[in-house]
């Protein structure tokens, strides 16, 4: 029997508006080094985005470091895999690998040939029970990025890139089973799989050439797992072991309600595998302000008041709120006043949501070109679609003393 940890998303250096999220990180990590250690994993797989942007801080590479210290530390002999997402810089976890091979870690950035050929040796790897007797393999894929994609003949019906994906899966898969048979293959991919639900804002459409998903038949019935990478909500999509873990934390509003967390693997003796979700414990609130619906400005100290909060937490504890406020009229200085009000509080505002109520709409008229409309119409019209009033005067006078500048 083999039992593997999935994760992925770490997004390492995220920032929500400015705010750091190493607390968040660093708690959720410890969490998941004790679930690899209580389940004796034999293999813990990152799908991708270990970091969140191409150019990770000093301070995101050197978490990176003391995790996988701390993973081999609760887990002496397992295989550590890390593959590249979209957001990851593939060079800098290409570049460590001869020092991550040294404490028997992985790290995969780009797709690697050999004469042409499909890269086994960095590819497939064995991942070994308690007895170190190999029990499965794992084919560790990273982020296809254009240049690792056959081009398409041009008699291929449909989308080219998906094409492309599944020619590469096809490939890497077929020489795997060539090498190792019909042992338990374990596969990774760090893709927008067709079926999967996004998180609105948190997800970029990564697939090249515009295209947004590939189909979850890319991956043979005859792979024991696939662990992937990208969307952020944990969900299987296709069957029950084509899955995504999720990410670490929320990395949006959008994610609030998600229960973020790994998913344990279980390859039995026959080669069947089950997956299960092994949640955190979220140690910093994310907060939605209303829970539904919206606040008027004179609401909201009382409803931060009824949370109840503690009032002199650490800073990196203090709670995430995502403010929702209706207005009626001219919303200048709006922003100005909710920071006010906010700044009394032990919060951290990290979205401002203006919801305004619904104007009676006009019978439709043709469009007018662009070149027989005025610019302050133009104005008064962008002005009154954002604040629900017309522009004042004073607002004009403006608006006309910057078009009269050369």
């Amino acid at each position: 029997m083999i039992r593997l940890l999935h994760t992925a998303d770490w997004h390492l250096g995220a920032a929500l508006q400015g705010w750091p999220r190493e607390a968040e990180h660093r708690a959720v990590l410890a969490q998941m080094v004790l679930y690899a250690k209580e389940n004796d994993v034999d293999a813990i797989i990152v799908a991708g985005d270990v970091f969140d942007s191409l150019n990770p801080s000093a301070e995101a590479q050197r978490l990176l470091y003391e995790s996988l210290r701390a993973m081999r530390a609760a887990c002496p002999r397992a295989t550590i895999v890390l593959v590249a997402g979209n957001h990851d810089p593939a060079g800098r976890l290409e570049a460590p690998r001869a020092l991550f091979e040294f404490v028997g870690v992985h790290s995969i950035g780009v797709i690697a040939r050999e004469a042409g050929a499909f890269d086994l040796a960095t590819h497939l790897l064995p991942i070994r029970d308690a007895a170190g007797v190999v029990g499965a393999h794992l084919l560790a894929l990273p982020y296809p990025r254009a240049a690792d994609l056959p081009i398409a003949r041009e008699d291929v019906a449909g989308s080219p890139v998906v094409w492309g994906v599944r020619e590469l899966y096809r490939e890497a898969i077929g020489a795997a089973r060539a090498r190792i048979g019909a042992a338990p293959l374990v596969v990774t991919g760090h893709l927008h799989i067709a079926g999967g639900l996004e998180s609105e804002g948190a997800e970029r459409r990564i697939l090249v050439g515009g295209e947004h998903a590939a189909p979850p038949d890319i991956f043979p019935a005859d792979a024991a797992y696939v662990a992937l990478g990208h969307l952020h909500r944990p969900q299987s999509v296709g069957r029950e072991t084509i899955r995504y873990a999720g990410s670490l934390i929320p990395m949006s509003k959008t994610e609030i309600d998600y229960v973020h967390g790994v998913s344990i693997v279980t390859i039995d003796d026959s080669g069947r595998a089950s997956a299960r979700h092994a949640p955190f414990t979220r140690t910093v609130p994310h907060l939605r302000l209303p829970a539904r619906g919206a606040l008027a400005l004179e609401e909201i100290e009382a409803a931060i008041v009824a949370l109840g909060l503690d009032q002199e937490p650490p800073d990196a504890a203090r709670p995430f709120v995502h403010l929702t406020v209706k207005v009626d009229g001219p919303s200048a200085g709006l922003k100005a006043e909710i920071d006010a009000i906010c700044d009394r509080f032990p919060i951290r505002l990290v979205s401002l949501t203006v919801e305004r109520p619904q104007a009676q709409s006009a019978a439709p008229m043709a469009p007018a070109r662009l070149a027989e409309r005025q610019p302050v119409d133009l104005f008064r019209e962008a002005f009154e679609a954002a604040h629900g009033a017309p522009p004042s005067e004073a607002h004009l006078r403006c608006f006309n003393a910057l078009a009269e500048e050369d």
